[in-house]
């Protein structure tokens, strides 16, 4: 590895390297070897003061004999140097079974950064939110068991709850071997999801680590085997239960605190760096001390000096029960030092240096360097306010007792703040802990403001914790003062460029920034404004775009150029509140599919159903781009999950307020751009959306227009026969009163008439985009179609004329109309091909056949119509829309095909070619009629199984075109040696086969041993002139038995293959085929709404009827009022507020609902036991303080007021601790 690269990783490039190549490891990190022999007076000068052999030693660390006689002491700077690391790579505990960790040698001057960079880009541990180094308890003695629950049910779960790194030795002795059991415990009852929020480091000096010898591998292992033995004295085992080792080497073996100095730059590098995904403070670290001997006063004191805050567990013993006294009781006695009693004993520091001593010497009585660890602890006392007790009977978990002392502790950092709670806040959110943030910040006793709350308002956004974002709405942000679209900008600029959603936008950025010139340019609005677009589709106006002054109508090229100028300026549109905050964060939640927090927004947000429908939308149409399968099936979930919201909250609409709803279904949203209900749920596939009653019960009145429902069918045809019976009472119009039936409450559901009617046969990928309108003005207010629009008491036209348009105008009327004459046209093509053919002119055609020809012009006209007058920007648009029905591929292979064959008929060449063609056409015309019978309730799912049916006979087609072709050429080489004929072979290859499946077999032909009363010769000239070759006996056996297992493959595997596959495919569509039959009604509906009232042939007035209106009187159309309801002002806004009113209702039925569960009773039993036994605990603390203080307040009246008690006041804090070691 040149010095190029070793440069690059020390600048944090590790990531970059290959895990086969490592050979940089030995250039960047070293490892210490000692080069000066310092005998050890004790060993007889066997032995170096290092902790090796003399042996061991290297010639020239033996040879300097000058050097040797003047040092008294070894010092690993001085006395060792530097050499390329020799041990890295994993490690692989024998027998433990788990997973490999990782391992690395290195020096104990080495830089934190590097390893740090390695640890995170190499081996990939997460960046951490928290780190918290527990030190003490090393050696052979034995840890307490209340010790060993506290790690347990306290650090473990707190890491755990926290995503944390925890610091120890990482040996198989005291605290480091508890902590890797209770990370081992905590493995076994939680997710591999929450396991790896765990993260287990052991920091240990190499010369302690048993079998080092092990590890050794210039080359690196992955992995090396690592066996766990007994240890002898002076040396410890690896803890299997860590993911990482970092073996600090200061040359020495057998000595401790080699790590100290390495363990503590690296803590304080870390807490100089950001957790991941925030960007507001910086990853906390935590000193954890559990007892401890005397030679960690020294690591205590300087890392208090460096600021970093430490959580003694009392009562542990060692070390931890000297620094909870001094830190809890000292202060106490100076306290209650009276007047005059100072100043005969010395200094107020006499006095407090005289009490520690009398601290230390009952803590450590054999101590012999009394002073000097008296001056460290003195210290140690100084900066005491860094210093937390942790009692194991305490009220507070552990979890948030880890949190205020590290907000204590960021207050002496920090300069003050508006509010000393704000960096507690800051934590809670980076750890997601919630319940600490509803418990001690939010509990109503801190006046929370807008700019304590707002920093951490976007992490909780940014980082996915919807829970936080509910809190922080509920004490006091103003989400309308929060969100602007500066900020807007900027969480979508942080969503991860490896999603889908990211990549996308991305996509789009590069656009721009080709067309600014390579100017570095951020994701802005209008990149959103066209993932949405592409998204929805032509269901609503685009968003965003009035905001960027680009109009809707133009194209991708201008827009871009303007938009391009437009950012280049100041954009005053960022420093602008959203208008429609809610919905903002409702699509960016959906974007990056994140379930709770997009369920969070749509609660907040207004017209809920709509807006379900829309995240439903949005999603299905994700998961058709989303190339992962999780994601996918995520996606759809939660799609699944909108649609059902969606569903429920309507029905709360319908069952409150019937003509409410049905307004719902048809308004057109300014929140939506455009969009209704009805438009949104067929864009998004919603079936279940559609099978509600609600739904049904409005397409049925639209269905009937202005007539009764349930209209008998013959009185419709007659009434069609002999127009002027619609003057009379033969069919039943709604009157002015028979508007009200709605408006009381409930609507009846669909009749039994109306479930004759249905759409298409296949799913919405499949349905027929048609014209909401002939340029419809979206500007008026339209009514509900109840009659009142056409009733003739309100309008100007006079009764007959008003009468003759309900009846005319209706669907039904129009449906019907088009099913007789489309029956009448089959009727007449089937005459004119079997009766009426005349030859080529000048004998024909002849007049029938000429009808028919203006027949199908007339198709063609409304072909155009449907094409060119929709709701689409461009050509290419339209005719995308058009082609995407299966239907209209249909209706233009018959059309085209009809063209070809009329035209091969008018000459006498290719007139047998043209008769044949319009043959064939006849039967895709006819087939045409399924399209007809998929209305019918009970014929419509049929035929949905039929098509489905069709595509799973396909990849049954395929396995029988494999195996019978197979067959037929092997039998047809084994039966004819030679049979040049092309026609002969094609059928005894493929047909012949495919005969034997139905039972044809030709024995005679197949079983030479059968007579066959045909003419053969085996005389090559014969054969190639064409006749028929005589069989080969020879291998007629082979050929028998071929036929046995392609009869029993075919007839028996095949076939029940294929009837089970139907069966299966019946019944899964006959569970749900009401469900498909309300969801196709819909675009039938729309479909003969919108087409005009005539059938062809007869359309051709109605054609020339809109030509003569829309383009030269310029009159808009007036049937979109059905489909397409406009409210302002009053009207709108009670509209709003009612279906709100009903979501939160319904909203309330559900919390209810799971807190009615057993799960919901259970989690707050728990949390009271809790509660109750925090507070027995707490009263039981205050009870002996109580007593104990009481005691001290008698024993100090009862001498004289000059004497000092003998006793110092006692603590609460002291009592818990006292009880502990009891």
């Amino acid at each position: 590895m040149n010095e190029k690269e070793v440069k690059q990783v020390e600048e944090g490039a590790v990531a970059v390297m290959p895990k086969q190549d490592l050979s940089w490891i030995p250039n960047l990190l070293k490892k210490r070897v000692c080069t000066t022999f310092v005998e050890d007076s004790f060993s007889n000068g066997g032995r170096c003061q290092c902790g090796a052999t003399r042996d061991s030693h290297p010639s020239v660390a033996l040879g300097d004999y000058f050097s040797a006689a003047i040092v008294s002491h070894w010092d690993s700077t001085q006395h060792s140097s530097e050499q390329p690391t020799d041990a890295y790579g994993e490690l692989e505990f024998a027998g433990a079974g788990k997973r490999h960790s990782y391992f690395l040698r290195l020096s104990s001057t080495t830089d934190p950064s590097v390893v740090f960079d390695i640890m995170r880009q190499h081996w990939k541990l997460g960046q951490p939110n928290l780190v918290v180094s527990v030190v003490g308890g090393e050696g052979k003695s034995k840890v307490k068991s209340w010790v060993r629950e506290v790690l347990r049910q306290g650090l473990v779960k707190a890491a755990q709850s926290t995503g944390a790194w925890i610091i120890t030795s990482g040996l198989k002795e005291g605290i480091g071997k508890c902590v890797g059991e209770a990370v081992r415990d905590h493995a076994t009852a939680v997710s591999s999801v929450n396991l790896n929020k765990v993260v287990p480091i052991g920091v240990a000096p190499w010369g302690m680590v048993h079998n080092r010898v092990q590890l050794v591998d210039p080359e690196g292992s992955f992995p090396t085997k690592y066996f766990v033995q007994s240890t002898p004295r002076g040396t410890c085992s690896l803890d299997n239960n860590y993911k990482a080792f970092l073996l600090v080497d200061d040359g020495s073996e057998g000595r401790k605190g080699g790590e100290v100095g390495f363990r503590g730059r690296l803590e304080d590098y870390i807490s100089r760096q950001r957790p991941a995904g925030s960007a507001s403070i910086d990853i906390p670290v935590l000193n954890m001390l559990i007892s401890g001997e005397v030679s960690m006063v020294e690591a205590l004191e300087l890392a208090l000096k460096n600021s970093m805050p430490w959580l003694v567990l009392a009562g542990s013993g060692g070390l931890a029960n000297l620094v909870s006294d001094i830190v809890e009781n000292v202060q106490s006695d100076l306290m209650s030092t009276f007047g005059g009693a100072e100043e005969e004993e010395g200094s107020p520091k006499m006095v407090l240096r005289e009490r520690i001593t009398t601290k230390v010497k009952n803590h450590f009585p054999s101590e012999q360097d009394m002073d000097k660890l008296v001056d460290k602890v003195l210290s140690i006392y100084q900066n005491k306010d860094l210093i937390s007790i942790y009692h194991a009977e305490g009220a507070d978990d552990f979890d948030t007792v880890m949190l205020k002392v590290l907000v204590q502790a960021s207050k002496h950092r920090v300069s003050v703040t508006t509010n000393p709670y704000v960096d507690e806040l800051k934590l809670a959110v980076t750890w997601n802990r919630v319940d600490i943030a509803k418990s001690e910040l939010f509990s109503g006793n801190i006046d929370w403001k807008y700019e304590d709350l707002e920093e951490s308002m976007t992490d909780a956004l940014e980082n996915d914790k919807p829970q936080f974002v509910r809190l922080f709405i509920d004490n006091g942000l103003n989400i309308v003062n929060y969100l602007t679209y500066s900020r807007l900008e900027g969480l979508y600029d942080s969503i991860s460029k490896t999603s889908q959603v990211g990549m996308l936008l991305q996509h789009f950025l590069e656009e721009r920034i080709n067309e600014s010139n390579g100017q570095t340019c951020h994701v802005s609005l209008y990149e959103v404004s066209l993932l949405l677009e592409n998204l929805l589709g032509e269901v609503c106006q685009p968003f965003y775009r009035y905001l960027l002054k680009v109009e809707a109508a133009s194209t991708r090229r201008k827009a871009l150029k303007k938009i391009c100028k437009v950012l280049k300026e100041e954009c005053p549109y960022r420093q602008v509140m959203c208008k429609h905050p809610w919905l903002c964060l409702f699509l960016w939640a959906v974007l990056q599919n994140r379930g709770e927090m997009a369920i969070f927004c749509w609660e907040m947000c207004g017209e809920s159903v709509l807006t379900a429908l829309g995240g439903c939308k949005i999603l299905r149409e994700l998961s058709k781009l989303e190339t992962e399968t999780d994601s996918k099936l995520s996606m759809k979930e939660l799609a699944t999950k909108f649609e059902c919201m969606a569903h429920d909250v309507f029905s709360t609409c319908y069952q409150t307020k019937a003509n409410y709803s049905y307004k719902l279904l048809i308004r057109k949203s300014n929140l939506w751009g455009g969009a209704t209900c009805l438009k949104m749920a067929m864009a998004a596939d919603t079936r279940y959306f559609f099978s509600h009653d609600g739904v049904q019960s409005l397409l049925s009145q639209i269905w009937w227009g202005d007539m009764e429902r349930g209209t008998e069918l013959w009185k419709l045809a007659l009434t069609m026969i002999i127009p002027p019976l619609v003057y009379t009472n033969l069919i039943d119009f709604k009157k002015a009163d028979n508007g009200e039936e709605v408006k009381s409450g409930m609507a009846p559901p669909p009749t039994a008439t109306d479930c004759n009617y249905g759409e298409t046969v296949f799913s919405f990928a499949d349905i027929k985009h048609n014209s909401e309108g002939d340029h419809e003005d979206s500007n008026n207010i339209r009514r509900l179609t109840k009659g009142s629009a056409m009733n003739p008491q309100s309008g100007k036209c006079p009764f007959w004329v008003s009468r003759w348009k309900q009846f005319w105008y209706a669907p039904v009327t129009s449906f019907i109309g088009n099913v007789v004459m489309y029956f009448l046209f089959l009727f007449l093509y089937a005459y004119v091909l079997l009766v009426d053919f005349k030859p080529p002119p000048p004998e024909g055609p002849a007049v029938s056949e000429y009808v028919l020809y203006f027949w199908v012009f007339t198709f063609i006209c409304e072909e155009i119509r449907e094409t060119f007058i929709v709701d689409s920007k461009t050509f290419c648009q339209r005719l995308m829309l058009y082609f995407h029905d299966v239907w209209n591929k249909f209706d233009v292979l018959a059309i085209s095909l009809f063209i070809a064959g009329l035209c091969c008929r008018m000459f006498s060449w290719s007139f047998n070619t043209g008769r044949g063609i319009l043959c064939m056409d006849y039967m895709v015309f006819t087939l045409r009629l399924i399209h007809i019978f998929a209305i019918h309730r009970q014929l419509g799912p049929q035929i949905i199984i039929l098509g489905k049916m069709i595509k799973d006979a396909f990849f049954f087609l395929f396995f029988l075109g494999v195996i019978l072709s197979a067959y037929g050429v092997a039998s047809q080489a084994l039966l004819y040696q030679y049979d040049p004929s092309p026609d002969r072979v094609f059928r005894r290859v493929l047909y012949r086969p495919y005969l034997h499946i139905f039972g044809h077999i030709p024995v005679e032909e197949i079983d030479t041993g059968s007579y066959w009363d045909r003419d053969c010769t085996d005389n090559l000239t014969l054969i190639n002139e064409g006749n028929e070759p005589c069989r080969d006996t020879s291998h007629n056996w082979l050929v028998v038995i071929l036929l046995v297992i392609f009869l029993l493959v075919t007839n028996i595997l095949l076939v029940n293959l294929l009837i089970a596959t139907f069966s299966y495919t019946f019944s899964k569509v006959q569970e749900c085929s009401d469900t498909y039959w309300k969801f196709q009604r819909y675009n039938l509906i729309v479909e003969y709404h919108f087409r005009p009232t005539l059938a062809p042939p007869f359309i051709i007035l109605s054609h020339i009827n809109l030509l003569i209106k829309r383009l030269l009187r310029k009159v808009p159309s007036t049937k979109h009022h059905r489909f397409a309801l406009r409210l302002k002002g009053r009207d709108a806004n009670k509209l709003v507020k009612w279906e709100t009113f009903q979501k939160e209702n319904f909203l309330a039925l559900e919390s209810k609902k799971r807190r009615g569960n057993d799960s919901e009773r259970l989690k707050r039993m728990t949390a009271k036991v809790d509660n109750v036994d925090r507070r027995l605990r707490t009263l039981e603390s205050d009870i002996e303080y109580c007593t104990s203080s009481l005691q001290w307040i008698m024993e100090t009246l009862s001498q004289s007021s000059t004497v000092k008690s003998p006793k110092a006041h006692p603590t609460r804090k002291a009592f818990i601790s006292a009880c502990n070691e009891k």
